[in-house]
């Protein structure tokens, strides 16, 4: 004998529950821009665990930090040449499980800037696949990041605006089942 369907109680349960964590887990991506635009590293002990491990991948380099020390440091650094810097969010998708408390997500960024040394406006874009956690506090926190640039403004000698690479995708349900 099969087992009766979820009662609709049950589905609207998850649904909000759902819900929630989506609005939850926007608000961290986007404070996370809103630190890194204002270049508040501090902040970043917020919404990074102390123990996530991050990969900044960009053209031929790979970068690897554990936590937001580490992370903040090599930000902070990057940024130091651009007179203007602001990250921004262009589009994200989740896919979560709010009644385990994890999450995955593919966020896609740009970055404006002006360079220091010749005021020049360049551009990069780049996507995160993050792993997210709710902690014991309820909030949710970055558990794992994985950056990798995928176009950015080519070197003035260049005919073209941007130079160009693959664009990485890795599945979410592969960083949502990494336990």
């Amino acid at each position: 004998m099969t087992p009766p369907p979820p009662s609709h109680d049950t589905l609207a349960g998850r649904g909000l529950a759902e819900a929630v964590a989506y609005v939850e887990l926007q608000r961290l991506e986007s404070r996370y821009a809103d630190v890194v635009t204002r270049r508040a590293w501090g902040e970043l002990a917020d919404i990074v665990r102390d123990d996530c491990p991050i990969v900044v991948d960009v053209r031929h380099t790979k970068f690897e930090f554990t936590g937001p020390t580490e992370y903040g440091e090599f930000i902070d650094g990057a940024v130091q040449r651009f007179s203007v810097f602001e990250f921004v969010l262009l589009n994200m998708v989740f896919l979560i499980d709010a009644q385990r408390g994890v999450a995955a997500a593919r966020v896609y960024m740009q970055e404006i800037r002006q360079n220091v040394s010749d005021g020049r406006r360049t551009d990069a874009y780049g996507v995160y696949h993050d792993r997210l956690e709710r902690c014991d506090d309820g909030r949710w926190r970055f558990a794992r990041r994985h950056y990798r640039g995928f176009a950015r403004t080519a070197k003035p000698r260049v005919d073209t605006d941007l130079d160009v690479l693959e664009l990485p995708v890795i599945p979410l349900e592969e960083i949502l089942g990494g336990d």
